[in-house]
């Protein structure tokens, strides 16, 4: 072998008895590197490299390092590049696309690394046999049959091949009868086009328009070597590209591809042969081409005649001057100087090919005389832009080219001649500048970047490739760049264009589309129904129970059964008028149908086809606690079962599309219907209603329930043949109620108890999210293990939730402290989420934690051992442990603010509901505002519906107030409200005793309390603050009169003129008042009742009544009545974040309490926090 470096302590031949680099092994000889010697770069070698010529073609397997013998030196990572010619060199990529390997840890055994860079390094291999043949762009291979046509069932095609090229047909051949194959080179990639049909139509749908099956591997015209295998067995096909399988079934009606004449491989060479189309022909060299076991080449080379070869070579012809790859988009540069020998004076020019990823980059700058005039060409916003600046304040400017940012080659040629500027990019037209004088260059001409130095940067520096880079029509040779001789560069590789396709694979989920830079990609995730980095999360909720959880209504809803699962959403309609939330799925036969003359040889067949595929299907029906299906069959001389045999005459398939002739109630194999199970059949000697074969109609209906076989998916009917005989079948839609994943809770009560299941499936993407309540101050929530992988999920003190993994990158570590204790026996929500683009933890309300995964790290998460839930695999235990049960008892009872305001905890045998039926509040745990927009004719009134006394409803206690079992609360109001005008009126309650309560502001903003309770026409007044309320600002008011029992913190006395109570209740009014004004004999509120309330009234509460809940969820009600403009909006949440974002919430506690006649009111102002319990 012969070796090259870049700079060596010493030269390679002088190092004899030191020097034993590289040795050529068939099988791996552990022992071969323990020997003298090794190579050691110079200390002022910043960008060492080693080369290895191995004469021959070889395949190399595995290459091993060691550090440089007797010494402290060694290398800790490397990246290893390959090239079959010398001149143009690829980098070689581990899975996951990560190029660098590690290296050692130190030269024999010893770990201290305080010396240089060394290395011992030695290849291993085998012999590689290459049967080449090289195309020129106009040649082609034909292989001739020795029939008129070739049928096959089974095909293998093998070949490697490359190109510098992005376009040319690698292989084709057709039958007259329409089948075709093609293989071709597409803007860098393989376009393959397969058809099977015998059809006599499928020539004209052929020629019409061209159906690519399947595009295949990206970036393939980099001159170097790529494997393609296509393997065919009838309609299935395996088409490989490098490491990279594609499967698919082809399109066509036959199983054989009928191949007329000749497969032609480089191009085609009959231009006028019917049914063919032109294409560009290959560019490139192909090797060990095998068609189905013959080696094409090989008979090429020996001039057999079924071979026809066409100015083919079998030679690969030498590639064209390497590339170079910009790698730094802040320091990235390459400065020639300019030939201007070679041009006359003011004139020059500049071509190159550029292939980037970025839409943005300075592709060439040339500083002119005299300064500041400049000559910039740039990547601006994938267009190329050139500007010439000839002043401060003058320049012109050209745009030209689109999507040159695609990741393919691009020509780019400037030219400066006869005082003008043309610009061109590919085969487009040229855009011109025009000049006042000739342009005159100042030193270099800068490629990729320009030093800070040289000039003021305004665009990021290149990042891609360049190569045939010529300067007044001279070649600059690169590798005298590399060496010194030429120019000077910096961040750049020479020989190799290292550009990556990082959206091949496609790592967006669910259908996102892919794009990216050239160190990242990105997903773009609208229309798939997902989010995040990934589209990975679904933004729909996982069942009708769960919206029902968020406070959702009944009607349509996108459901995703599998969450972030392969499953995509679905529209189903969610029932929530019962207390149960039923999911029912629609199919296309839901109107009674009526069958005649049908019988079992020739039956009446009913294909039920769902809204929801069969995959979803199954998910919803697995995932709920119950599933239903009914089914209706009237009948009249119509039977189910046959009376002599018991054989059925008619029958339904369940999902699976078994057959069942089970009718309601019964499990499977038991043939008899509902009737039957209940006893009530019309003759009961007949299992069926049906069967007794009568002439007057008859019912058999009945509810499927046995979850494993549904929904129903056909039905035939095989008896309504005979005279007289009829049937009406209905098929409800399928119904299913419950979640089995909403609290799906255990309970560990003991240290080393945990549940296992099988290896969490989580290679490039998981998703984990629980509640948990201990009082533990540490605990491992859920680990899984590989070989040198993790993931983990701990409790890893009283206030710190940590999730851990390692995916080869070395461990990653978010944690999110919180400023109180988790271990409070409270539930407290934690959700994980790892990607290949970045992890995430979140716990409760705290601010989310990001780490974004490494550009060029590893990205598969293998795991091996058993998943692991409340404990560890670490540590050594049974399979099978006490101290674990399902569920978690005392919800209701383990914590007071699970639901809010009124909402009352309601225990489930796993998990709890909030009853907010007696709330104002809606939402999951009753704390949602329910807020409208009134204006000054809006008006809602809450009548009674029967004469109302507020002591019979004094069960309810006041949340603020302590009162002891005999007392009684005869008013308990609570509203919020904004506004900016007065005076207004925010609530009245009236009665049938001419008595009423008027909740007002004022002309000056003031809140006022009236209290009219007996016949003096003097009702008492209460002015609790003396501040405007009409500041727009969110004000919370509680009125509460109890008739014994001052709170300690109440510090204002006030006494009513009567304790009388509330008598006859009629109506309760929020916003302007209709009636008689007569009826409230002061004028104040009479002009409030007039001018009504503008703003808006959020979370009524009076007793156990929500009226404006009640306005918004019955409104057809006749309770409710609801006059003007009424709009449900969110401006009790608005208005209390604004507030919030101001001085805090100004929170008013009216606080009536009596003791004999005095009332005392209490006003404070406060700031609160809101706890969201959400599943």
């Amino acid at each position: 072998v012969n070796i090259l470096a870049s700079r060596q302590e010493g030269s390679v031949l002088g190092f004899q008895n030191r020097w034993h680099l590289w040795s050529l092994h068939v099988q791996l000889s552990p022992s071969s590197l323990q020997v003298a010697g090794g190579w050691s770069p110079l200390v002022t070698d910043q960008e060492p490299w080693l080369q290895v010529d191995l004469r021959e073609q070889m395949e190399v397997t595995a290459v091993a390092t060691q550090g440089r013998y007797d010494s402290w030196d060694w290398v800790r990572s490397y990246v290893l590049l390959y090239s079959d010619t010398g001149r143009g060199w690829k980098q070689y990529r581990q899975e996951d696309g990560v190029g660098r390997f590690s290296g050692n840890v130190n030269s024999e055994a010893v770990v201290v690394n305080n010396g240089w860079m060394g290395l011992r390094v030695e290849v291993y291999g085998c012999a590689y046999k290459s049967y080449v043949a090289d195309f020129d762009g106009r040649s082609s291979l034909l292989y001739r049959f020795n029939q008129k046509s070739m049928s096959t069932v089974k095909d293998v095609i093998s070949l490697r091949f490359k190109s510098q090229q992005a376009e040319g047909v690698l292989l084709h051949g057709e039958g007259q009868r329409g089948d075709y194959i093609t293989l071709e080179l597409h803007r860098g990639r393989l376009d393959f086009y397969l058809n099977l049909d015998d059809s006599s139509s499928s020539r004209q749908r052929f020629s019409s328009s061209r159906r690519v099956a399947v595009t295949v591997g990206s970036l393939l015209d980099d001159q170097h070597w790529h494997t393609v295998v296509i393997e065919r067995f009838n309609k299935q096909v395996n088409l490989s590209v490098d490491s990279h399988t594609h499967h698919f079934a082809t399109r066509g009606e036959g199983q054989s591809l009928e191949v007329d004449y000749e497969l032609s491989f480089g191009g085609i060479p009959l231009p006028g042969k019917p049914g063919t189309f032109l294409r560009k022909n290959f560019h490139g060299c192909m090797e060990n081409l095998y068609y189905n076991g013959i080696n094409i080449i090989d008979l090429a080379k020996r001039r057999k005649p079924q071979i026809h070869s066409g100015n083919v070579t079998f030679q690969c012809s030498l590639p064209q001057l390497g590339a170079c790859t910009f790698l730094s988009s802040t320091s990235s540069f390459l400065s020639l100087p300019s030939p201007t020998a070679t041009a006359p004076p003011g004139d020059f020019s500049v071509r190159f090919h550029f292939r980037t990823w970025n839409a943005d980059g300075l592709l060439l700058s040339v500083p002119l005389n005299p300064e500041p005039q400049r000559l910039d060409l740039r990547l601006s916003d994938s267009r190329l832009h050139l500007t010439l600046q000839t002043s401060v304040q003058q320049k012109s400017e050209i745009f030209t080219g689109h999507a040159l940012n695609d990741g393919l080659w691009h020509a780019v040629r400037l030219d400066t001649k006869n005082l003008q500027i043309t610009l061109s990019v590919d085969k487009e037209t040229p855009s011109t500048v025009e000049l006042w004088e000739k342009l005159e260059i100042k030193g270099n001409l800068y490629f990729g970047g320009c030093p800070a130095v040289e000039c003021q940067r305004s665009t990021p520096a290149f990042q891609g490739c360049m190569q045939l880079i010529f300067i007044n029509n001279q070649t600059m040779d690169l590798s005298h760049v590399q060496q010194g001789l030429l120019g000077n560069y910096n961040e750049l590789q020479f020989h190799t264009c290292n550009i990556r396709d990082r959206c091949l694979p496609n790592l967006c989920e669910h259908g996102g589309r892919c794009s990216q830079t050239w160190s990242s990609f990105s997903c773009d995730c609208s229309g798939t129904g997902y989010s995040g980095a990934t589209c990975h999360n679904s933004i729909y909720e996982a069942s009708c129970e769960a919206y029902k959880l968020i406070g959702s209504s009944s009607g349509f809803y996108s459901i995703d059964p599998d969450g972030s699962g392969p499953l995509g959403p679905t529209q189903v309609y969610c029932n929530m008028t019962e207390e149960r939330v039923w999911t029912v799925i629609t199919h296309n036969s839901t109107a009674p149908l009526t069958i005649q003359g049908s019988s079992v040889l020739k039956p009446h067949i009913v294909k039920l086809n769902y809204s929801t595929t069969s995959p979803q299907l199954q998910a919803i029906v697995e995932g709920s606690e119950h599933c239903q299906q009914e089914v209706v069959y009237n009948c009249r001389r119509s039977r189910l079962f046959n009376t002599k045999d018991g054989s059925p005459l008619s029958w339904w398939l369940d999902r699976s599309g078994e057959r069942r002739s089970y009718w309601g109630g019964f499990l499977p194999g038991v043939q008899q219907c509902s009737c039957s199970l209940e006893e009530n059949c019309v003759d009961m000697n007949y299992f069926c209603n049906c069967d007794a074969d009568r002439d007057t109609w008859a019912n058999d209906s009945g509810v499927l329930s046995y979850k494993e076989h549904l929904p129903v998916t056909q039905i035939v009917i095989g008896d309504t043949n005979r005279t007289g005989a009829q049937a009406v079948l209905h098929v409800e839609p399928l119904r299913c109620y419950g979640d089995k994943t909403l609290w799906n809770a255990a309970s560990f009560y003991q240290e080393s108890s945990y549940l296992y299941f099988p290896t969490l499936q989580a290679e490039l993407a998981s998703d984990i999210s629980f509640y948990f309540k201990t009082s533990s101050p540490s605990g491992v929530f859920l680990e899984n293990l590989g070989l040198k992988h993790f993931i983990r999920v701990e409790l890893s003190s009283p206030s710190l939730v940590t999730f851990s993994f390692d995916v080869g990158n070395g461990p990653a570590v978010l944690s999110v402290k919180s400023h109180l204790p988790l271990n409070d026996r409270q539930w407290h929500y934690v959700r994980a989420e790892r990607n290949v683009k970045e992890a995430s933890l979140q716990v409760d309300q705290l601010p989310l934690r990001f780490m974004e995964a490494p550009a060029e790290g590893y990205l598969r998460l293998r795991l091996s051992s058993q998943l692991f839930v409340g404990g560890t695999a670490s540590q050594q235990r049974a399979k099978m442990t006490p101290g674990v049960s399902s569920g978690c008892p005392g919800y209701c009872s383990g914590s007071s603010s699970l639901c809010h305001n009124r909402g009352r905890c309601i225990e489930k045998s796993s998990g709890y509901i909030c009853d907010c039926s007696q709330s104002a509040y809606g939402g999951t745990t009753c704390d949602q505002e329910v807020s409208v927009s009134f204006d000054r004719e809006s008006s809602v009134t809450y009548a009674f519906q029967e004469p109302f006394s507020v002591m019979q409803n004094g069960n309810s206690p006041a949340s603020s107030v302590s009162t002891e079992s005999l007392s009684r609360a005869r008013e308990d109001m609570a509203f919020s409200f904004s506004t900016t005008h007065t005076p207004a009126m925010l609530l009245t309650l009236s009665t049938h005793s001419q008595q009423y309560i008027a909740i007002t502001l004022a002309k000056n903003g003031s809140l006022q309390i009236w209290y009219h309770l007996k016949k003096s026409p003097h009702p008492d007044v209460l002015s609790p603050s003396s501040s405007n309320l009409a500041d727009g600002r969110l004000h919370r008011i509680r009125i509460n009169r109890v008739s014994s029992n001052i709170d300690q913190d109440v510090h204002r006395k006030y006494t009513l003129s009567s304790d009388a109570e509330l008598l006859l209740i009629r109506s309760l009014t929020l916003g302007k008042v209709i009636s008689k004004f007569s009826y409230y004999p002061r004028c104040e509120v009479r002009q409030a009742a007039s001018r009504g309330f503008v703003g808006c009234l959020s979370s009524v509460q009076f007793n156990h009544v929500a009226p404006l809940k009640a306005a918004l969820t019955n409104r057809g009600s006749s309770l409710v009545t609801i006059r003007g403009p009424l709009v449900q909006s969110n401006c009790g949440v608005l208005a209390d974040s604004a507030s919030h974002t101001m001085r805090g919430v100004a929170f008013a506690f009216v606080s009536l309490l009596v003791k004999s006649q005095d009332m005392v009111i209490s006003i404070n102002s406060a700031v609160f926090g809101k706890k969201n319990i959400s599943i």
